[in-house]
């Protein structure tokens, strides 16, 4: 009985051992389990964060809203009608409409200021380098630095530069107008596209001996009415705004920059007689800064794109500016080549960069 008994206790405590221990084999699988489970969990969210993250580095979709083009010109300029020329194509193939802004005056400051404050990518400068690339020699305190806050984006034209005297004077030729001014000195008012092109006209009166009053516009579309009317008896402009004037007798073109345009048969300014005068407008697109590559190279690919038409070729050429459309690249090298004819210029002035 006693020995029955010790077996059944024996027996018991086995079966309790057993017990024991598949409860603790059933725990750890189900810890297994869970923790087989926490690392699907995690690497599921990291892959999920992966993928978020790549997703967040694609670039946004541009533009989202209104485009802004401001121009340092008045509307009839070479800068307006190349703007609003490509601004229905551009307007079609973004989606958004694009608004053409004129903000003359200052010497183009009214209107960078206007951009570098918006800061923002869906408003860019759209213009003729020559009007800031002088203000290192013009001024003290810059408000922008042009490599860094004006993004170089896509050039659009070479603008056919123009010098004009009333047709009322009689002069034939730009060689007549330098002896008359000889013979007047002190007489005789003029004005100029502010920046480069002022740096590079009253430089080459100065050289000439020429004792001529300049007269100072905030915009130079102005000064073509009173050149026609004779209070101004010379201007040098882009072509563009002297032509309606030129057809109508009021004024004569006696010399254009750079090359011949079929649109007025009139000769070069180096043909003049005077090539220290002789240079061209460059008119293009910029972004503000901190503009991404990519997206510069976007914009300019529409804009590249939108320009590669025969319509748009003729009548940019009919306007007196020749198509010159590229990317930021070619567009770095063209002001470089500009900037070095201006430092040649103001050079033979004496004048120093103040900043």
């Amino acid at each position: 009985m006693l020995h029955h008994a010790a077996f059944s206790a024996k027996l018991h405590e086995r079966a309790g051992k057993i017990e024991r221990q598949t409860r603790r084999e059933r725990s750890m699988s189900v810890r297994t389990y869970f923790r087989a489970c926490a690392a699907t969990i995690i690497a599921t969210a990291l892959w999920a964060g992966t993928l978020a993250g790549v997703a967040v580095a694609q670039p946004a979709a541009w533009p989202q809203r209104n485009v802004r083009f401001i121009i340092p010109f008045g509307p009839g300029s070479g800068a307006d009608i190349s703007a609003r020329l490509l601004s229905p194509r551009l307007q079609q193939k973004w989606g958004q409409p694009v608004v053409v802004e004129n903000r003359p005056g200052g010497d183009a400051m009214v209107a960078i200021n206007a951009f570098t404050s918006a800061n923002e990518d869906h408003t860019l400068l759209y213009g003729a380098v020559a009007s800031f690339v002088a203000h290192p020699y013009l001024y003290d305190n810059l408000s922008y630095v042009r490599e860094r806050d004006l993004l170089t984006i896509a050039r659009v034209s070479v603008t056919v530069m123009a010098v004009g005297v009333p047709e009322a004077m009689g002069l034939k030729t730009l060689k007549d107008f330098v002896a008359h001014a000889r013979a007047n000195p002190g007489k005789l008012n003029a004005a100029s596209v502010q920046g480069m092109s002022e740096i590079i006209f009253f430089g080459w009166m100065k050289r000439e001996g020429l004792d001529v009053s300049k007269v100072p516009y905030r915009d130079i579309v102005q000064a073509i009415p009173d050149l026609g009317e004779g209070r101004l008896q010379i201007v040098m402009s882009s072509l563009a705004p002297q032509l309606p004037l030129a057809a109508a007798n009021k004024v004569r073109v006696v010399g254009v920059g750079n090359q011949r345009t079929p649109v007025i048969d009139v000769p070069t300014i180096t043909e003049a007689g005077f090539p220290a005068l002789d240079h061209a407008g460059l008119i293009g697109l910029f972004g503000p800064r901190g503009m991404s590559n990519d997206l510069r190279k976007r914009i300019a690919a529409d804009v590249i794109e939108a320009g590669a038409t025969a319509e748009i070729t003729e009548r940019l050429t009919g306007t007196a500016q020749l198509p010159a459309f590229a990317g930021p690249e070619e567009f770095d090298k063209s002001i470089a080549q500009m900037i070095a004819t201006l430092d040649a210029a103001a050079s033979a002035l004496e004048m120093k960069r103040k900043q």
